[in-house]
């Protein structure tokens, strides 16, 4: 739902105090219902999202919804009654301990009353580091203290921990950037470019991200300003309230901002130059130092001496360069494994003397009759993994599922595949007559 506002019509309203009146008593029910100030620029029209009926709880939609549809129902629904209850009621203790010339002071809190929290506490994406204190009762003034212990604790200055995708939108919403219909576009276009990565539920900047953004804020830097999401809204608003005409708001936009345009376009060539970085690695046919280039799949390492000179390799670490016991039927060098787009092969080690190639097989002949190939991995354009015939394109079979060198004892096919479940995991499965059996370890 698009909305951001806290206001939940009358008959809701109603609803929630006769529910919490019926199940958590009087002592738990404000005089007055809540009401909480809608921040500035909310979005009206709109009710809270709250459940359609407080005769609905959670439990009793357990076996109607999947597991996931219950946990944000649950929350929801928990986030809606808890509004409209009491706060929370908490005893603090602070006791100060003189020791000599030096103060040592504890703090703690006991729950006086549960209030709210009976039904919704806030949680948290990080570990608090200290142990919360318990203070001991009961403690009386100017008593003495036997002390049992002492632990020296250093800690540091920590830096800002990284955003999670719900303290991104809560920080984008603080700074009045975007709005409650944009939010899940924004996150999605940061994983969907691969500007970020997921880590442990934690956001990782790539390095196409570091360097889209060096690039941006450095040529545009008024549009790539926190600022400046926030200003717009602030002019949409104003026009949308008659205080304002929408030409002047887009030219003082447009005008800026088609200049700086044209700047960029301009040194087009030196923007591309700063995103190339050199290295002490020399390149196999010419000589001349390996640079790291950015292409559309990605960095790649490339000849410095281009276009004299096409040399490239991935930089991928499973691509790098690994020795095999195979020998070059050419010239009787060693093979190793190299990449390429359409996925490994062998190649000759003498390189560029010798270019001899050749597919890695996996273990399966080709099941193509009067074919005397074998099948190996492969890539299509995009990245895709498939297993393919070694003579293609005189040999065109080819299939998804990984296949094993395993004989079918229903039919006799020649092979089985690798298929995959989420509530079994892998298993082998006949593409000729369907039959299943367990995956072996060493498969």
């Amino acid at each position: 739902m698009r909305t951001d506002s806290t206001r939940i019509a009358d008959e809701a309203l109603e609803a929630v105090r006769h529910y919490i009146f019926e199940m958590y008593g009087a002592d738990y029910l404000p005089e007055k219902p809540n009401v909480f100030k809608s921040k500035k620029g909310a979005q009206e029209a709109h009710e809270a999202i709250r459940p359609t009926s407080m005769f609905r709880p959670p439990k009793k939609l357990k076996k109607f919804l999947t597991e996931d549809l219950l946990k944000l129902y649950e929350l929801i629904w928990n986030r809606c009654i808890a509004s409209q209850m009491k706060p929370a009621i908490f005893n603090m203790t602070t006791v100060d301990v003189r020791a000599d010339s030096y103060l040592f002071r504890a703090s703690g809190s006991v729950v006086h009353f549960r209030g709210f929290t009976m039904v919704y506490e806030e949680g948290t994406d990080d570990k608090k580091s200290d142990d919360e204190t318990n203070i001991p009762s009961p403690l009386n003034v100017g008593e003495e203290l036997a002390l049992l212990g002492l632990t020296p604790d250093q800690h540091f200055t920590k830096p800002p921990p990284r955003y999670s995708e719900a303290s991104l939108v809560k920080e984008l919403e603080a700074k009045g950037i975007g709005r409650p219909s944009t939010y899940a576009q924004i996150v999605s276009t940061l994983k969907t470019r691969k500007y970020v990565t997921v880590e442990k539920r934690h956001l990782y900047a790539t390095d196409l991200g570091i360097t889209v953004n060096r690039i941006l804020v450095k040529n545009f830097p008024n549009i790539f300003d926190v600022a400046f999401t926030a200003k717009m809204e602030e002019g949409l608003d104003r026009i949308e309230a008659g205080e304002d005409q929408w030409v002047t708001v887009v030219d003082n936009f447009y005008v800026p901002f088609n200049r700086a345009l044209q700047e960029a376009n301009d040194k087009k060539s030196e923007l591309k130059e700063s995103t190339i970085e050199w290295t002490e690695e020399t390149c196999q046919k010419c000589g001349r130092n390996m640079v790291i280039k950015w292409g559309k799949n990605g960095r790649f390492m490339a000849c410095s001496g281009f276009p004299e000179c096409r040399n490239t390799r991935s930089l991928d670490e499973k691509d790098q360069l690994s020795e095999t016991d195979e020998v070059c039927e050419k010239c009787g060098a060693k093979m190793i494994i190299r990449s390429g787009r359409f996925g490994r092969f062998l190649a000759c080690s003498a390189y560029p003397k010798c270019d001899y190639t050749r597919a890695i097989s996996i273990g399966v002949s080709c099941p193509q009759k009067g074919c005397d190939g074998f099948l190996t991995e492969r890539r299509t354009k995009k990245g895709k993994i498939f297993y393919g015939c070694s003579r293609y394109p005189t040999c065109t079979f080819a299939l998804w599922d990984r296949p094993v060198a395993q004989t079918c004892s229903l039919c006799k096919n020649p092979y089985l595949v690798v298929k995959k479940k989420k509530d079994r995991g892998e298993f082998l499965q006949c593409p000729a007559c369907k039959g299943e059996c367990e995956l072996k370890s060493d498969s």
